[in-house]
């Protein structure tokens, strides 16, 4: 997939025969506690992790973000500006903001 993964650590140090080892035990990737049968994903946007019981919802919920994501860039490749789609142009005055359109901007500098 080619996305970037790091480590904290480097070990030549080799497996140990004289023990079996363990499975199916929590590990922590990241500061983040995987246990046995939890839903790893990962894409070019990062990793999330499902529990088991909460691998539906987590589904669900990532495909109503995707058909959420088709609907917005379907509306910014018609022209609506991020601005409006948000309901964000009638609060640029609590933050201190004017907004000058691109055709303002012509006529103010012409």
């Amino acid at each position: 997939m080619r996305f970037p993964a790091w480590s904290r650590a480097v070990c030549a140090q080799g497996t140990v025969k004289a023990t079996a080892g363990a499975v199916n035990v929590p590990v922590v990737l990241g500061g983040q506690r995987v246990y046995p049968g939890d839903v790893v994903v990962a894409d070019d946007d990062g990793v999330v992790v499902a529990a088991r019981a909460d691998v539906k919802h987590a589904t669900s919920a990532a495909q109503a973000r995707i058909e959420k994501e088709a609907v917005n860039r379907a509306a910014f490749a018609r022209g609506e500006l991020g601005l409006d789609r948000y309901g964000l142009r009638d609060r640029l005055g609590e933050f201190g903001i004017q907004y000058i359109g691109y055709n303002e901007y012509q006529r103010d500098t012409a």
